[in-house]
């Protein structure tokens, strides 16, 4: 079987590729046999013929990774000696470590609050507007756009060049100081406001998802429920407060806890912008540079079990809501 993976000249190639079509066209094709003969074939022979290759694919790519990682967080930076917690207590109990998981609380607190709010008010603000349409898509355009891509552009937004005579500002937002007068500013490196910096990029990235699925949830609103609120009097803030927001509280729910499990993960922004230096470190970028750069497998392991540990009682608070909405309805 190794021709398979090591094929070099082009006709192993295509051998290859055809065998694998073949390998496909026949697995198809028990399907589909099996299918047309439901009396003479048990039901659960024909769920396991449909449902098989996908759990193995599952398996094999996401429970056997998941395995190893949690076996690999118990042993030393070689996976040779087995250190038990030690690796977690490291993670937990070391003050470099202690700021990562500080700064990445502060990137889950700000970017699902910031995102959702700015995207509640601005697809209320449009909402049956003359240009709506062209109003949404400029907020949505961010998400068109890779996070590497995202933080490049504001890494030019926030460039610093020193103040001195003949030199010119390149980056947008310390020309706009230099021409109301103030000093230019290195918004990359001082922190701890660096990283109020850097989550305005994934705020600027998140808000148009937020307001899309906002915006849905406004119009599904029944207009019966809008009518009558007009006629007890609420108008404006008040209609925004007893009406809107009780109306969407699912998706809001949905929108938060979506963009906290994507903001737990973040990792090209701070990669690209910074590097992980000067304070703005995050648990996603930590075990990447514990694993590729310090060859420390077992810290990264358990930094990357930590992290999967901190997105699960999410994925439960986002479950729950829905079944209770379901049940609602």
């Amino acid at each position: 079987m190794n021709w398979l993976t090591s094929a070099s000249t082009t006709g192993e190639k295509f051998a290859v590729m055809f065998l694998a079509i073949a390998l496909f066209v026949v697995v198809m094709g028990a399907i589909l046999f099996l299918v047309d003969r439901p009396r003479r074939i048990p039901r659960w022979v024909v769920a396991t013929a449909f449902a098989g290759p996908a759990l193995l694919l599952v398996a094999w790519g996401l429970v056997r990774p998941a395995i190893i990682t949690i076996w690999n967080s118990f042993f030393d930076r070689r996976g040779n000696e087995f250190v038990g917690l030690d690796n977690y207590g490291r993670a937990v109990t070391e003050g470099q470590f202690q700021s990562v998981l500080v700064t990445t609380a502060v990137w889950v607190i700000l970017v699902p609050l910031g995102s959702t709010v700015i995207g509640l008010v601005y697809a209320v603000l449009v909402d049956r507007t003359r240009f709506e349409r062209l109003a949404k898509a400029l907020v949505f355009i961010p998400m068109a756009i890779s996070m590497v891509g995202a933080s490049i552009i504001w890494k030019f937004v926030y460039e610093f060049k020193p103040d001195q005579p003949g030199v010119k500002q390149t980056g947008l937002l310390n020309q706009v100081l230099v021409w109301i007068g103030l000093e230019p500013q290195q918004f990359l490196i001082n922190g701890p406001w660096n990283t109020v910096f850097l989550i305005v990029v994934m705020v600027w990235i998140q808000t148009g998802f937020a307001m899309t699925v906002l915006s849905a949830a406004i119009k599904a609103i029944p207009d019966d429920i809008v009518e009558a609120a007009r006629l007890d009097g609420l108008h404006g803030t008040k209609m925004f407060r007893y009406i809107t927001v009780p109306s969407i509280r699912p998706a809001l729910v949905v929108v938060l806890t979506t963009i906290a499990i994507g903001t737990l993960k973040v990792f090209d922004i701070v990669r690209t912008m910074t590097g992980g230096q000067f304070g703005t470190q995050v648990i996603a970028n930590e075990f990447y540079t514990q694993a590729f750069r310090q060859n420390n497998q077992g810290l990264a392991s358990a930094l990357a079990v930590i992290l999967f540990i901190l997105v699960i009682p999410i994925v439960i608070y986002n479950v729950r809501q829905l079944r209770r909405s379901e049940e609602i309805r």
